[in-house]
């Protein structure tokens, strides 16, 4: 069993707010570089449902999407992985961060108290790009690193889980706090944190949705 709980909006604010300052400081610095990316929380923090284990020595978390604009015949994929993570690297220490942490789907940042061996909080950025389809359908890649052949690709996303009309459906009818407990439950529950959190939430919308549906 593990110790997770919310993180009320109101504390993690702060650091969200943080984050975003840091993301604007670098939008700045690539100007000069021809790049430009729009940004989107996603994930926990874009439902306002960030978790974290007080007895543990990992802080919450953020994801953030980093959807990016430039010359393709100018720069490759690892060039603008590199060239952000770069950007990311001259501003990061000012606000306690360490430098970017680079792996197969996004780079990362953490905030350490080393006295206490404690991450205080991290973000994982994918760098993404979204295009339409010949059938009018929206995707999205992202940069994906083969860190066996150290090569950079645009790789399309999996579709994931899709829940928005069962999380509709759900709050309309006041079943809200329901998930909430359940998706809790999932993680406190989840031995050697096995699955993923964005398994979990869909679980958890999906059993609360059926108990009430059928």
């Amino acid at each position: 069993m593990y110790n997770f709980e919310y993180v009320s909006k109101k504390e993690a604010a702060p650091a969200k707010n943080e984050l975003i300052e840091i993301i604007n400081e670098v939008q700045d610095i690539l100007r000069n570089k021809d790049v430009s990316f729009q940004f989107q929380f996603i994930g926990s923090s874009s439902r306002n449902m960030i978790t974290c284990d007080r007895n543990s020595n990992i802080g919450y978390d953020f994801d953030v999407n980093l959807d990016v604009f430039y010359d393709d015949d100018r720069y490759d994929p690892g060039e603008i992985k590199h060239i952000m993570m770069g950007a990311f690297n001259s501003v990061v220490s000012r606000y306690g961060y360490g430098y970017c942490e680079d792996s197969t789907r996004v780079f990362t940042i953490k905030k350490i108290d080393h006295w206490r061996s404690k991450i205080l909080q991290s973000c994982d950025f994918a760098i993404v790009n979204n295009y339409t389809d010949k059938a009018g359908s929206v995707l999205q890649q992202y940069i994906r690193f083969n860190k066996e052949q150290r090569s950079y690709v645009w790789a399309d996303q999996t579709k994931g889980y899709y829940t928005k009309p069962k999380e509709d459906w759900l709050k309309k009818h006041g079943y809200w706090d329901e998930v909430l407990d359940r998706y809790l439950y999932k993680k406190n529950t989840n031995e050697g944190l096995v699955k993923k959190s964005r398994a979990l939430y869909a679980e958890a919308i999906n059993e609360i949705y059926m108990k009430h549906r059928a």
